[in-house]
């Protein structure tokens, strides 16, 4: 559950104050409701929009007591976790096929670093020069 001062990032569009889909916020109030205020501001520091929101229109990226941003994991986890049965299969699918491409391209880096003693960075940047032609 997102606590004060935690750093939100919105999960959906908000037309009414001009908010876009990844906006980044700070929740300044917690409701009784469930639901939560949350103030949007520009680096300066000037608030853009002040909105209350349910916990299905934004993500919490920044931990504030814990002082650490989630792990891509855990947003994973938590994005997922707001999916439909039907719609989690097909990413659980999905992440099946990337780890299979990863572990066929984690096998041509493994090649191209033992072949021409490249180091794994140099590797990478030649493989996705030869796959971006």
């Amino acid at each position: 559950m997102p606590e004060l001062f935690d750093v939100v990032e919105l999960f959906v569009t908000w037309s009414e104050s001009n908010l876009h889909l990844g906006v980044r916020g700070a929740t300044v109030a917690c409701y009784d409701d469930g639901n939560y205020e949350i103030e949007f501001s520009e680096r300066s520091g000037e608030t853009i929009a002040l909105c209350t929101l349910s916990t299905e229109q934004f993500l919490v990226v920044w931990k504030s007591k814990e002082r650490r941003w989630l792990s891509v994991s855990e947003l994973l986890a938590a994005m997922v976790g707001r999916l439909s049965d039907e719609r989690q299969q097909q990413v659980l699918e999905w992440a099946r096929s990337m780890s299979q491409k990863e572990s066929v391209f984690g096998g041509v880096l493994r090649g191209i670093t033992q072949t021409l003693h490249l180091d794994f960075k140099a590797a990478d940047r030649l493989l996705s020069a030869c796959m971006s032609q």
